[in-house]
């Protein structure tokens, strides 16, 4: 079974390199192999490689930067998605493509399930809702994995910028009132292996979409205290203590696109599907930074 992962040198293509290895022969694409958002592209690198899943991290991430570059952002984040679940669907290939908590408005407080009306604020968000809505369309065989706040111990993400800048800086002041569940791209791509192998075991049931984070929530003030007590236990060369993080509402630091408040999801479906309970946020941070202490 051959296995191709895009953007295989992100956060989370990074993790499925290794993870997926066990299920077959995997083979990582990156901007270096051509332009994702070409179909052109797209067909040559399928017909080259013919894979039986499909695994599909790549897309336009600069959330703030899209408000500017729409055509951009859509060319990955929906042509692309749309392009590999044609191929996918027309090859018996098995397409897992991931999505973003940035469909939803966020309002509430309550984690939100799958059946959620979907009501994207920013264009990052309008953009990915039309691949998920693409793929639905043309590969009802796929399975659509929708995370919230992901980061690593490699890369760029939240949990690297707080350390780098904790080891700058006195203090430091963070949004407190968005709510998430904060995702390590190890969990996600553990998640997405036990997803393959059932489908490859014959579990057809597996498909459509599933919320994939960690359980529990916390702020992003909340999640950056916790990053800054647990680094500095572990003897990180940091200027500041957890005590130096201060709340501010978003209102204070004005973003180009709009965030949702509430990123809790719901992920009682994917842990049923697997027979798994996902691990709480605080739990996950700990592994993480451990393998980022390691490097």
């Amino acid at each position: 079974m051959r296995i191709l992962v895009t953007g295989s040198d992100g956060q989370i293509g990074h993790e499925l390199l290794k993870t997926l290895a066990p299920l077959g022969e995997v083979v990582g694409i990156t901007r270096a192999d051509g332009d994702l958002a070409s179909p052109e592209v797209v067909d040559s690198l399928m017909e080259r490689f013919r894979p039986g899943v499909v695994v599909n991290p790549a897309a336009y991430t600069a959330v703030d930067q899209a408000e500017g570059e729409e055509t951009v952002a859509r060319g990955l984040n929906a042509g692309l998605p749309e392009k590999l679940a044609r191929w996918a669907e027309a090859n018996g290939a098995l397409l897992v493509h991931y999505s973003t908590d940035y469909v939803y408005a966020g309002n509430g407080e309550a984690p939100m399930p799958e059946s959620e009306p979907t009501a994207p604020l920013s264009v990052y968000g309008k953009t990915k809702l039309a691949g998920d809505e693409a793929i639905l369309a043309h590969s009802p065989s796929a399975v659509i994995l929708r995370t919230s706040w992901v980061y690593g111990a490699r890369g760029r993400n939240f949990m690297l910028t707080m350390l780098k800048l904790a080891a700058e800086r006195n203090e430091l002041k963070v949004v407190a009132d968005q709510w998430g569940a904060p995702t390590p791209a190890w969990l996600i791509a553990q998640v997405t292996a036990l997803v393959i192998r059932a489908r490859l075991l014959g579990n057809d049931a597996i498909r459509g979409v599933y919320h994939l984070t960690c359980r529990k929530a916390t702020s992003w003030c909340g999640l950056a205290r916790e990053i800054i007590r647990l680094a500095g236990e572990r003897g990180a060369p940091l200027k500041m203590g957890e005590q130096r993080v201060f709340p501010i509402p978003t209102s204070e630091y004005p973003a180009p696109a709009p965030r949702p408040k509430n990123s809790r999801l719901d992920v009682s479906r994917i842990e049923q599907a697997l027979a798994i309970q996902l691990p709480d946020w605080k739990a996950a941070l700990g592994v993480t930074l451990g393998d980022w202490h390691k490097d």
